[in-house]
């Protein structure tokens, strides 16, 4: 006996809001399925608001509305079961961010959850990563947000410990991050892996994805600190306009590229390790499969 139902994810973050439709496939006798149907991508950036002036701007309420709306259509259009929708960083610092989402509820009909950092850690966390991970080995799990990072200790297939810094991509594009927060992180970083004699880097986002993706490597293999570092110094010779049209790089991550890579590097280095291996998941994963299992509340389309 087969059966397919659809859920989906949105995930509203500091530099872009995404919805994510995944099939949910059950057969008799075999593991449940997960497979991503449509993913949606819209670069609102609502970080470069509220870190800066602390409450979302007109223009991008309107913005964030019509998206909304947008996503309602489209979950309507694909006969999506059920959602949840999560906002994160940006929308938890911002002044007006409560009344942003009530108004999105009676314009969009969209229920939004503002989660803190422990949640987004957990619901990440949902995700399969013990499909991509060795189950003898220990990671440091760093998931690079907009307004901020998560990490994760991961030791024999279990998170041992995990802490988020307000140290994400828009944040340090506006020189927003102070020196004691980065200390506050090293800290962190080295009090955490120095138990452990060898640690690799799991890296989540769209920035490591993108990065992922140029070095051509196979999925499972990991990237090396040498090449890691090697291109970030190409990105930093290329001007913004340069990495748009000779690097190819879409507008809105031709920028946070950088900072981000400056996270997934500082990571590696404090933790002393070598590799990073980027499994391509996130929030948004976490969200289908926390609804499926039903570890949060979810909403019925």
């Amino acid at each position: 006996m087969l059966s397919i139902k659809k859920y989906a994810a949105i995930d509203i973050g500091s530099n872009a809001v995404r919805l994510l439709i995944s099939n949910i496939i059950e057969e008799s006798g075999k593991p449940v399925k997960f497979k991503k149907n449509s993913l949606v991508r819209v670069p609102i950036r609502l970080g470069a608001d509220v870190f800066i002036n602390k409450r979302i701007s007109e223009e991008n309420k309107v913005r964030l509305i019509d998206t909304m709306l947008a996503f309602r259509l489209l979950m309507k259009s694909h006969k999506v079961e059920k959602y949840k929708a999560c906002a994160t960083s940006a929308m938890r610092e911002s002044s007006n961010g409560r009344n942003v989402v009530d108004l999105i509820l009676k314009k969009a009909d969209i229920k939004i959850d503002i989660i803190g950092g422990k949640e987004e850690a957990a619901i990440i966390a949902a995700t399969d990563l013990n499909k991509f991970i060795d189950p003898n080995k220990t990671y440091l799990y760093v998931d690079v947000g907009g307004g901020s990072t998560e990490f994760s200790i991961i030791n024999n297939g279990k998170q041992e410990v995990s802490k988020s810094f307000k140290i994400g991509t828009v944040r340090l594009l506006n020189n927003m991050v102070e020196d004691e927060t980065w200390a506050k992180l090293e800290k962190w970083i080295k009090k955490h892996s120095s138990d452990y004699e060898k640690l690799s880097v799991l890296g989540s986002g769209g920035n490591i994805n993108k990065i992922f993706k140029v070095s051509g490597k196979a999925m499972g293999k990991p990237l090396t600190y040498f090449y890691l570092t090697s291109y970030y110094k190409i990105l930093q010779s290329y001007t913004y306009e340069e990495r748009i049209t000779e690097l190819e790089l879409n507008q809105d991550r031709a920028d946070v590229i950088i900072p981000a890579m400056r996270i997934y590097l500082s990571a590696m280095k404090w933790s002393g390790s070598k590799h990073i291996y980027v499994p391509k998941i996130g929030l948004s994963d976490g969200i289908i499969k926390s609804i499926y299992y039903d570890i949060v509340s979810s909403n019925t389309q």
